[in-house]
């Protein structure tokens, strides 16, 4: 039985936007990948209003589960998803790599953060979909080697 697809959510301080990504990841996608998030930096704490409304919409504590992590601080991944940092993101060594250009919701109302989550439940399902289609068929045009 072969291993489960690792997916990185990356972004500069690892407490907001790839946070909730690992959470739904985990959440929505666990069957078909391994979630991890990490930042080339890190904050002391999750934001506090990504933990309400993740927790308010989908009944899961980041607090309890998840931790702000370096890049050093996850297992090697095949997918590496940078959130829109509008930054240099480092090189982490992965078979595909995508950006999914979100704005940091951080400071924002809570309307904002509320687009930023449902932006990402859809690109997480969407990624779940492709990795079980096309992920797989290393011929396909679609997918570009980082």
């Amino acid at each position: 039985m072969s291993q489960k697809t690792k997916v990185a959510f990356v972004c500069v301080h690892n407490s907001c936007r790839s946070q909730i990504a690992e959470a739904l990841g985990k959440l929505l996608a666990a069957d078909v990948f391994d979630s991890y998030s990490a930042g080339t930096e890190t904050k002391p704490q999750i934001n506090q209003d990504a933990v309400r409304l993740v927790k308010k919409l989908y009944g899961v504590d980041m607090e309890q589960t998840q931790s702000c992590k370096l890049l050093s601080e996850i297992p090697p991944v095949d997918i590496v998803i940078t959130m829109g940092c509008n930054v240099s993101c480092p090189s982490l060594p992965c078979r595909y790599r995508e950006d999914w250009g979100l704005d940091d919701p951080t400071g924002k109302s809570d309307d904002c953060f509320l687009d930023v989550i449902h932006s990402i439940e859809k690109k997480i399902l969407e990624l779940k979909s492709r990795i079980g289609n096309e992920f797989s068929d290393t011929t396909s045009p679609h997918i570009h080697r980082g």
